[in-house]
């Protein structure tokens, strides 16, 4: 089962690509497919749209999600009434999408579907907690870059990455551009006691002084930091942001004299928006960012081919991969 047996020790997975076309439902549909028969039950959704037959940019042919019986799937009412699949309805959510309510079901069939979950993070959340009534083992959630929020370590506890020749035709370049995003996940994590109180903070930059206490800055976004260089650093050298950790504000920790004893928390991996340029630039110069929450990188999938028609040599990207990532990479089309 290769890493599927690693993937089904969580109780919710995201399955994120790193662009369309990147392999990301072949990825899901392999995992689904070594699933079946193993008496573990399955609960899968999406948020977002995932399951077409055809991509709505490139028009290119897609594969289809399959679901097999026994298995949960939660879509919105329209998309429940447009399937193939037999299945019977185990509830009906009171969380609303703009294409109805969602629909729990059970698949008494094999078939394909299209998903349609949840709008948002924190109706995901909830959704995924509320499988325990329907004795699910593990929830699996059908994402994307664009989409990456479900990844968060808030909402799943593990992640499969998928990327592939659609993200970049050129070899090197898609590498690099991957291995940035897994060296983001792998970031480290803050002490527990830490990260229990710096969970529920919601806005504002803080700082965290040598006893762990917290002190408000009353800095309320990083844009605002130019104008409070003065207060940034009374209370020590850890400064925990718990919105979006921009470019100008690792650029801003970059330039101070001790940035050697700088230490940036963020809430977790997804709340980094810095070019990989100035993330490693604000490290090389001594800086540390850890997490809060931090999610378990499963393992990382690839898909040679683009939607254009270019291929990738699928031995000789998969041994750059493991080569720059130091973790075993897949190509699931040529797996059984």
């Amino acid at each position: 089962m290769t890493f599927v047996k690693d993937a089904l020790s969580y109780k919710s997975l995201s399955i994120v690509g790193l662009d369309k076309n990147t392999g990301k439902t072949e990825c899901l549909n392999y995992i689904l497919g070594k699933v079946e028969g193993t008496g573990k039950r399955i609960a899968l959704t999406s948020i977002g749209i995932d399951g077409e037959s055809r991509d709505t940019v490139t028009h290119t042919a897609k594969p289809e999600i399959k679901i097999h019986p026994g298995m949960i799937f939660i879509s919105a009412e329209k998309h429940y009434l447009q399937r193939r699949i037999t299945s019977e309805i185990l509830d009906i959510s009171s969380i609303r999408t703009s294409l109805g309510k969602l629909v729990v079901a059970r698949a008494l069939s094999t078939d394909k579907v299209l998903l349609s979950g949840p709008p948002d993070t924190q109706s995901l959340k909830a959704l995924i907690g509320s499988m325990d009534n329907f004795g699910v083992d593990i929830t699996i959630i059908d994402g994307a870059l664009s989409r990456l929020s479900p990844a968060s370590p808030a909402v799943t506890e593990g992640m499969v990455l998928t990327t592939g020749a659609a993200h970049s035709a050129n070899m090197p370049e898609l590498v690099r551009k991957t291995k940035y995003v897994v060296d983001l996940i792998n970031l480290p994590q803050v002490e527990d006691a830490l990260a229990n109180e710096l969970d529920s903070i919601q806005m504002g930059i803080y700082a965290v002084d040598s006893e762990g206490t917290l002190h408000n800055l009353n800095v309320q976004s990083v844009f605002m930091l130019q104008k409070a260089k003065s207060v940034v650093f009374s209370h020590g050298n850890r400064l925990f942001v718990a919105g979006a950790a921009t470019g100008n504000l690792f650029e801003f920790l970059r330039m101070q004299k001790n940035i050697a004893n700088i230490e940036l928390i963020v809430k977790d991996f997804t709340k980094i928006f810095a070019t990989p340029e100035v993330f490693y630039a604000f490290q090389k110069k001594g800086g540390k960012v850890r997490v809060v929450n931090k999610t378990k990188l499963v393992t990382v999938c690839i898909n040679p081919t683009s939607p254009q028609g270019y291929r990738m040599d699928s031995d000789r990207l998969k041994e750059a991969m493991q080569a720059a990532l130091q973790m075993p990479v897949y190509d699931v089309k040529r797996m059984k």
